[in-house]
């Protein structure tokens, strides 16, 4: 597949220096007193009262030398394992919103644990999906479990591929814990972690904090998976150009990339970005802007210029409502994502700015995947595909509906949507004039009444509840 390209191979390069000309001259401000010292030990500049680091051009250039060109999501079932860019593109729920619309009053409440078990449930059975980043926070937390009370329900119902994040050092540990139990040892877990972390350690503009800094050399040191994304948005935390919010974001991937490298060199990353446009006439956060996958394209196309995968939060809306906003706002920019070559698209499920979950849309957002996925698909020409002898055999004037031919394929070469509704007119009206979002919540609760392949095993979850004292419960249920 030939990818879209918005920079030439010169503008490109140009980019390239730009941000080694930002981080050379203008530095990153490092809180975490340990990611200094490693920058120092590196032949970086380190203010030590500013906190100011300068990483000189030569050594950003030599430790790129060691990025790994592939980062592989690993799940409690191999099968479900996803590799980047080989599998691409990989579709990742979005993440970490508080609220939920409520699947009975279709009003906006804060989200728990039981709505976790619930959605990991949902995109286990959605074949679009490929890793369950934990989509909504858990109001219902018992004191000490702000992170296990996401993780438990996670894992517990989804074999596939887990990514989360952890806001301290001791919340992580107890995660780390939890899939150990899950994987059957710590030798186990190291062999398969279970868990992908994500963390944000760079803060536009060119600043990195401490907790997630620390978690993510952490990880790395002990050889686990963790990548962090790039938030610049423009006109507050970036330039009001779409070049200079691309440059300043390009620094930002290269600073946090040439870190980890330092910390253990041929780390795996990704390089993955959320990169936005403010709208000044308010000062609105805007994910859902045409912007974001511009940006999105171009940051791919920077990550092909570096030998790493690609990826980010893309097709994310504004919209309040599962609505016709919500669906173009999502499928225009991750067309222009997939198109560009991103191999990994964190979409699914949020409305409202990422601050809220909505079953129907993530059931459209995996037909939106699917569809995704066969733009990438199209088959080579050749004798069989160009199915010359079947075309000399129907002839002029024939039929192709009752071929052998057509049989044999008709469920491989259309994809055979369950949400977007194909029937005449009378036969829709007939059923009670369904939109979309109505259709996609039949869906999710049919889904929901089954019995759930993913869930733990007695014994299992009796290991995992008597390490966690007053644990939350984890189980999915129906909503009819």
């Amino acid at each position: 597949m030939q990818f879209a390209k918005l920079l030439g191979t010169e503008e490109v390069e140009k980019i390239h220096d730009g941000s080694l000309e930002i981080l050379e001259n203008v530095g990153i401000f490092v809180c975490s007193e340990k990611a200094r010292e490693i920058f120092a030990a590196h032949n970086c500049s380190v203010d030590t009262d500013k906190h100011i680091v300068k990483i000189p051009r030569s050594v950003v250039e030599e430790y790129r030398k060691a990025f790994v060109p592939t980062f592989t999501f690993k799940g409690r079932d191999p099968a479900n394992d996803r590799t980047i860019p080989d599998d691409r593109p990989v579709i990742v729920t979005a993440s970490s919103a508080p609220n939920i619309i409520d699947p009975y009053i279709g009003k906006e409440r804060r989200a728990t644990s039981d709505d976790i078990a619930n959605i990991a449930f949902l995109v286990n059975e959605l074949s679009g999906y490929d890793v369950f980043s934990i989509s909504t926070l858990a109001d219902d937390a018992p004191e000490g479990q702000f992170s296990l009370a996401r993780f438990y329900p996670a894992l517990k119902n989804c074999t596939k591929p887990i990514r989360g994040n952890t806001p301290n050092m001791e919340d992580l540990q107890k995660v780390l814990e939890l899939g150990r139990l899950v994987a059957g040892g710590e030798a186990a877990y190291q062999e398969r972690p279970l868990i992908t972390h994500h963390c944000c350690p760079v803060i536009s503009p060119l600043t990195m904090d401490v907790d997630s800094t620390e978690i993510m050399i952490y990880l790395v040191e002990n050889e686990l998976p963790v990548y962090g994304t790039i938030v610049p948005n423009a006109g507050l935390t970036a330039p009001m150009t779409l070049i200079g919010n691309l440059a300043l974001g390009n620094a930002e991937f290269l600073a946090m990339g040439v870190l980890m490298q330092m910390v253990h060199p041929g780390a795996p990353l990704i390089y993955a970005a959320l990169s936005t446009v403010a709208d000044l006439r308010s000062g609105s956060y805007t994910p859902g802007g045409i912007e974001t996958g511009l940006m999105l394209m171009a940051h791919s196309q920077m990550a092909q210029f570096y030998n790493v995968p690609s990826g980010g939060y893309i097709g994310l809306t504004n919209s309040h409502l599962n609505d016709a906003q919500s669906g173009y706002e999502t499928g225009m920019n991750t067309t222009g994502a997939v198109m560009a070559g991103t191999d990994m698209l964190n979409m699914g499920g949020l409305l409202d700015s990422l601050m809220a979950f909505d079953y129907g849309k993530a059931v459209i957002d995996n037909e939106i995947a699917l569809m995704l996925k066969r733009m990438t698909e199209f088959p080579k020409v050749d004798d069989d595909s160009m199915a010359l002898d079947i075309i000399t055999e129907v002839g002029p004037g024939g039929s192709f509906m009752e071929a052998a031919h057509t049989f044999k394929n008709m469920r491989q070469i259309g994809l055979l949507t369950r949400v977007a509704n194909r029937d005449m007119r009378s036969i829709w009206e007939l059923d009670g004039y369904p939109d979309a979002n109505k259709r996609a919540m039949a869906e999710t609760r049919t889904i929901l009444e089954n019995d759930n392949p993913a869930v733990f095993s007695a014994d299992l979850d009796a290991k995992i509840r008597a390490r966690f004292k007053d644990l939350v419960a984890g189980d999915a249920h129906s909503i009819r």
